[in-house]
């Protein structure tokens, strides 16, 4: 892909994700291209359906929140890097769950998904469970605690959450830090 395609691709990827964290269904492909910039033939030409722009804009988003579990554990503490991950995806989720919404009908282990959202999906996963495993390894997180609790925990306040309630988030994610036995 030329440089020019390749950067118009991701400035329409960034514009979905806005669109539809705000739209949700009724998000339009036409606004995705006036938001980012460009014609509906670039949208077309990149995204040959509304649901292939869905699906790579959630494969995009899920990309993002892995890379960034993966960025923390690079950290020193383990037990801060979590804290740092929880908040940052407690968040990110009112959009990771609108745009997972948005995709075919599947259960919450991505069971009817395509293969490229499923695998976005299970590296998200394993990026989690790392980070998880890595708190608890250094005493900073109960070891009682699955990934599949944690991201049970994240769903809730993403289902609970708007995004515009940044002071109730941070109060609602000390509690549940609290209840992980992370110190915040």
């Amino acid at each position: 892909m030329r440089r020019d395609g390749a950067a118009n691709r991701e400035k329409v990827l960034l514009a979905a994700e806005q669109v539809f964290a705000e739209k949700g269904a009724a998000a339009s492909t036409d606004e995705v291209a006036q938001r980012a910039g460009v014609s509906i033939a670039t949208v077309f030409r990149n995204f040959a359906t509304k649901q292939d722009l869905i699906e790579a804009t959630a494969c995009r988003y899920l990309e993002k929140l892995t890379a960034e579990a993966l960025r923390l554990a690079d950290s020193r503490d383990a037990g801060a890097a979590f804290a740092s991950l929880m908040k940052t995806l407690a968040a990110a989720g009112p959009v990771k769950m609108t745009l997972l919404d948005l995709l075919p009908p599947h259960d919450d282990d991505g069971e009817g998904l395509s293969q490229p959202v499923t695998e976005s999906a299970d590296a998200f996963r394993a990026a989690l469970d790392g980070a998880l495993r890595r708190a608890q390894a250094a005493g900073a997180a109960r070891s009682d605690i699955t990934a599949a609790d944690v991201s049970l925990l994240l769903r809730a306040l993403a289902h609970a959450t708007d995004l515009s309630e940044g002071e109730a988030l941070d109060r609602a994610v000390g509690i549940v830090l609290d209840g992980l036995g992370v110190p915040r």
